[in-house]
């Protein structure tokens, strides 16, 4: 509404006005200005944190959004489920980490909303169909769909690549998002919206990521040609192709030494942290911001120039 968009822009210029008002929060991090620090400090209220390396996070994430926040705070707090996350119900898939899931499942409830969780491998097409099945079932619809799943091991040499892994990296990575979208477009109306998640490495390709390249590079694709099956429906498709982000998959995939040097490749000199990726699928699931926006690949990549 227009008065949640004026209080919360208030809110936002008060802060940056006063910031003797802002307290626990260290005024002299270097690079912030302190419209940041008073975004971040609205950021941190809505989480109910006050100091810490979580706040310093949220800092980050003001200022990518800067450019956003400066035109209409209130939208950003309306449409931005990281800040105002009253406004969603979720349903998450995931393969078997139940302590994460129940995790993200408790921040959901505590903001007074619904998050269904749904154990199980989406290599495996009758469970795709649960999970949408099970989503719609709990939350009374599906307005949209976020294609996040995947599954990477770094080899050596091609030679290194089994059929198992081979055929394992596409039925997880690009075959569970047919077998997901085929099941939720009967639930998917006008204006509803597909986001599936790419990579650099299927924009420009990776020498020890053959196959999760591959994949990746059919999702992008997949995106191309799903946008325009699916125009005449007033459904929009488009993707999020990111660099380097720190996310339990890159510990889990990578030896310590790759590890230690993630995201160094990157002309940023680091890795993303997720926060800083989000705003791309905010951006496309919201047909507020990007309703002439279909078939695009976005690709948050801190500097590199790709081909999107």
């Amino acid at each position: 509404s227009k008065q949640h968009t004026d209080a919360g822009y208030k809110q936002v210029l008060e802060y940056a006005l006063h910031p003797e008002r802002i307290r626990n929060v260290h005024l002299g991090i270097a690079g912030h200005n302190l419209f940041d620090v008073a975004l971040a400090k609205l950021l941190a209220e809505h989480r109910g944190i006050t100091e810490g390396v979580e706040f310093e996070m949220l800092l980050g994430m003001a200022t990518q959004q800067a450019a956003v926040v400066r035109r209409d705070v209130g939208e950003l707090l309306l449409y931005t489920p990281v800040v105002h996350p009253q406004e969603f119900d979720v349903a998450i898939a995931y393969l078997s980490e139940d302590d994460d899931a129940d995790h993200t499942r408790k921040l959901v409830e505590k903001q007074g909303r619904r998050c269904t969780t749904i154990a199980g491998d989406m290599a495996d097409p009758q469970h795709c169909e649960h999970v949408v099945d099970t989503a719609v079932r709990e939350l009374g619809g599906l307005d949209v769909l976020v294609n996040n799943i995947a599954t990477q091991q770094p080899v050596d040499k091609l030679e290194d690549i089994t059929p198992e892994q081979w055929h394992r990296a596409f039925d997880v990575n690009i075959h569970s998002f047919f077998y997901v979208t085929a099941a939720a477009l009967p639930h998917m109306e006008s204006g509803a919206s597909i986001v599936n998640t790419g990579s650099v490495n299927g924009l420009r390709g990776n020498a020890s990521l053959i196959d999760y390249s591959a994949t990746k590079g059919a999702v992008h694709v997949w995106t191309y040609s799903m946008a325009q099956a699916l125009l005449d429906r007033g459904i929009r498709v488009n993707c999020v192709a990111p660099g380097p982000v720190w996310t339990p998959l890159i510990p889990a995939t990578f030896p310590a030494e790759k590890v230690e040097k993630f995201g160094t490749q990157a002309p940023a000199g680091r890795e993303a942290q997720p926060d800083e990726i989000a705003p791309s699928y905010i951006f496309f699931a919201s047909n507020r911001f990007s309703s002439y926006y279909t078939g695009e690949v976005l690709a948050p990549v801190g500097g590199e120039i790709v081909r999107g």
